[in-house]
């Protein structure tokens, strides 16, 4: 993953940002990290709705819990796959949400990967940091915000 990539993570636990955060930076990662607690935030910057400053164009990376408030993971990943400028954000559901249909639903409307946050913050450090070892490796498609 290029530098100049931007971690998006939608996580409204502070405990687990932290951790995700730590973890990443663990394995090498230090890419801008930006934090969004509800679903609506992030919708907000990727549909240039926001004044807060941003790329138009740039290659981003999501991880995202599926249990946002306002707008939960699962509506912002298909406004996101719905979307011809930002389809191919690669998204990863991290989430504490382990049942059948949800992450059926996710991989329906496109998630990259869906992983099950372990119940112990030993077992969440170490997937997240294996998360991190893999973006190492991954080339991330360059994107343009919706205008």
């Amino acid at each position: 993953m290029e530098e100049n990539s931007v971690i998006l993570v939608a996580e409204l636990d502070d405990g687990h940002f932290a951790l995700i955060k730590n973890s990443l930076q663990s394995t090498g990662i230090h890419n801008r990290i930006q934090r969004f607690t509800d679903g609506r935030q992030l919708l907000d910057l990727l549909f240039t709705k926001t004044k807060e400053p941003h790329q138009q164009n740039g290659q981003y990376l999501l991880l995202m819990d599926v249990r946002l408030p306002d707008v939960n993971g699962i509506e912002v990943l298909e406004k996101i796959k719905k979307q011809p400028q930002l389809k191919k954000i690669p998204v990863i559901m991290l989430t504490a949400a382990d049942d059948s249909k949800t992450i059926e639903r996710c991989h329906d409307l496109g998630c990259s990967m869906y992983i099950v946050k372990p119940d112990k913050n030993e077992g969440f450090t170490d997937a997240v940091r294996k998360i991190g070892l893999f973006l190492s490796v991954v080339e991330i498609p360059q994107v343009s915000t919706v205008v």
